[in-house]
């Protein structure tokens, strides 16, 4: 049944967010299921997830404009992450033994949960982002607090319905739209023991700091403006889909997209052919509509934003090889390639969250890496190159938490995901995703 966010979003009281954090308390402190329960509950949820993937779609369409073949897409995303930390889990969890001194005297390092985890997570990827932090955390015996993007509230409520019916318990999952200043009272409450973030560098300082002061463990996922390397013995077949895939997917407003693409300058002119040819033919309409190819943006505030940075960018010398722009009339945003951006150009330090992408051309390896490099950010980027060693050199000199060659950036449940620099810190999914909100104990044995 569709939710409507405007109804799910009442005001929390601040009796309701204690209850909440009550509730995670008992639960943590009582333990009331076992691992294999959770397990059990975890792949009961993944199933959920895969059969109800058409109504979570339509209302990710309904709450944020996401194209509804993208949310199905995210939909059998989360179930994969699901059923990653259900089935791998508890090895990650084991006790690993240790040995010490001139006659390897016997140690254990075990792992115990820290306690509730608040996860602040935000609208363009309303599932998978809380997944990622519930999975590990509810599998290891964290309870986590959700505080949803308000626009995503309904997102949130079918989640949180769902978690339901897979049979978490009350206290190890909750989600309330809560407000900045419980947000705020909520990382200083000792039974909230660990926060992960998902959002902008400013909110990931704001929170952080808070969590600092109350020496609490914070993971930041901050965004990025990653590059995507077009080398100049790449097979242009395969790489201008995938770049173009890459900063079109989800109307162009995801933390790791392709959103600077650096080119070899003996093949830019085929590039910057193939991108106009890919770009101009987008369909911009009805998410729901399976015409549409390309969504609108979730809101009036996010195309204003953009078409202020790209006027900025042109103030500021660039020129737009595909001009694109805002759509009157509602929230799309045609695409948009922008070049000739000299390193004083504030686009260069900007993250553009939609389908705005900047072309620089370079002539060396060496200037391919320095302009990758100039960023701010790092979280991930790509490379294309029919020589794989020359690929992985530089993928080795990105500075990025994760770097793709031949193919475009994602978010796989087997690999570490984050990043570097103003994309923040620590790493969801894999096994380091799980150990993050984990004291790891060591156990020193009789000799």
């Amino acid at each position: 049944m569709l939710q409507d966010s405007e109804t799910v979003t009442t005001q929390v009281t601040d009796e309701q967010l204690d209850a909440a954090l009550a509730a995670g308390a008992t639960y943590f402190a009582t333990q009331p299921t076992t691992q294999y329960d959770r397990c059990e509950h975890l792949l009961a949820l993944a199933q959920l997830f895969d059969d109800q993937a058409a109504e979570l779609a339509t209302q990710a369409a309904h709450d944020m404009h996401k194209l509804f073949a993208e949310g199905q897409q995210e939909a059998h995303a989360a179930a994969a992450i699901l059923r990653y930390y259900a089935n791998h889990g508890p090895a990650f969890l084991t006790p690993k033994p240790y040995v010490y001194g001139p006659h390897d005297a016997p140690a254990q390092l075990e792992y115990a949960p820290l306690g509730i985890v608040l996860a602040v997570e935000p609208w363009n990827f309303p599932y998978t982002q809380v997944i990622r932090v519930l999975a590990p955390n509810y599998l290891a015996g964290n309870p986590v607090l959700l505080k949803p993007a308000r626009q995503v509230a309904g997102c949130a409520a079918a989640l949180e319905d769902l978690a339901q019916a897979a049979g978490i318990p009350a206290g190890a999952f909750v989600s309330l739209p809560l407000t900045h200043d419980q947000v705020a009272q909520a990382i200083a409450d000792d039974r909230v023991q660990g926060v992960a973030v998902t959002g902008s560098p400013a909110v990931g300082r704001h929170l952080a700091s808070l969590a600092g002061q109350a020496l609490k463990k914070c993971t930041l996922e901050l965004g990025g403006s990653d590059a995507c390397v077009i080398l100049d013995d790449a097979d242009l077949a395969t790489a201008i889909p995938a770049m173009a895939a890459s900063r079109l997917r989800n109307a162009g407003q995801t933390c790791t997209s392709a959103k600077r693409f650096i080119v070899h300058r003996d093949v830019a002119d085929q590039v910057i052919g193939g991108l106009k040819t890919i770009f101009e033919a987008q369909l911009i309409g009805d998410p729901l509509d399976p015409a549409t190819t390309l969504a609108p943006l979730a809101s009036v505030a996010g195309q204003t934003h953009l078409s202020e940075q790209v006027n900025r960018a042109l103030e500021h010398g660039a020129t737009a090889l595909i001009p694109g722009g805002a759509v009157p009339g509602g929230t799309g945003f045609r695409p948009t390639l922008l070049t000739d951006l000299a390193p004083t150009n504030p686009a260069t330090q900007e993250e553009f969250f939609g389908p705005v992408a900047q072309l620089y051309v370079v002539d060396s390896d060496d200037q391919a890496v320095a302009v990758a490099n100039q960023t701010p950010f790092g979280l991930a980027g790509s490379i294309f190159s029919g020589d794989h060693q020359r690929a992985q050199r530089l993928a080795s000199r990105l500075a990025t938490g994760q770097v793709f060659i031949n193919q475009g950036s994602s978010g796989i449940p087997e690999l570490p995901f984050g990043g570097i620099k103003q994309s923040g810190y620590g790493r969801e999914m894999s096994d380091l995703g799980i150990l993050e909100f984990m004291n790891a104990k060591i156990v020193v044995l009789p000799a």
